[in-house]
């Protein structure tokens, strides 16, 4: 086996592939490595939890302040997370539990997005429906550090087409390996009693600056 050697500070300017069949030496830094911006992660919403009782699964049902899981026609539909029929109710909120751990890849201090698609079924509130997010970094001690984490306010899902929320999360305190806590809340406003009004949840991502 050839083994060339080259003086130290030499750049070398490859026009083709580079091909290594071997192990490469000094390892590379993850920290040396191309940085991706804005990679989704999804959570799964079958993983929502009632956000005051984390023992418990979302109901079938909503009831008190809870929102619901439901899961629809196989081969049709995916699990959303849904509020009632919430015709007439006039302003009622409705609240779940969402659970993320950063990984390895996370560019500490990198932007954190989370992402909500939501909207609404058959009907949209005669007034308003949005949904919102609260964020909360565990302290790995049955607390949490700091306040909410989350800089973006509530914003409108009353419209039969969803839409992605984008709510910026402040990624100053976070590292790889951090969990944060996420309170959904979808909250509507309807006072007409037509077809039903219900808000939902398709899909929950958070989006992150990563290198790996």
């Amino acid at each position: 086996m050839a083994r060339i050697s080259f003086p130290s500070e030499v750049d070398v300017d490859i026009q083709g592939d580079l091909t290594v069949r071997g192990t490469i030496s000094p390892l590379i830094a993850r920290s040396n490595l191309q940085e991706d911006t804005a990679q989704a992660y999804a959570i799964p919403l079958t993983s929502a939890k009632v956000w005051d009782a984390a023992h418990t699964n979302l109901p079938g049902t909503a009831a008190a302040d809870d929102l619901e899981i439901t899961t629809g026609t196989w081969g049709t539909n995916s699990p959303s997370i849904q509020t009632n029929d919430l015709k007439t109710a006039g302003a009622t909120s409705r609240f779940a539990l969402l659970e993320f751990t950063l990984p390895p890849e996370y560019i500490t201090n990198g932007t954190v997005t989370l992402r909500l698609s939501a909207g609404m079924i058959t009907t949209i509130a005669d007034n308003s429906c949005t949904i919102d997010a609260q964020v909360y970094k565990t302290d790995r001690e049955a607390g949490v550090s700091g306040g909410d984490l989350c800089t973006t306010a509530a914003q409108s899902i009353n419209s039969l087409t969803y839409t992605n929320a984008d709510f910026t999360i402040t990624p100053s305190s976070l590292n790889v390996g951090d969990t944060i806590l996420i309170r959904v809340e979808i909250a509507c406003n309807d006072a007409a009693s037509g077809t039903a009004v219900i808000g939902s949840l398709g899909g929950a991502q958070v989006l992150l600056d990563i290198k790996g």
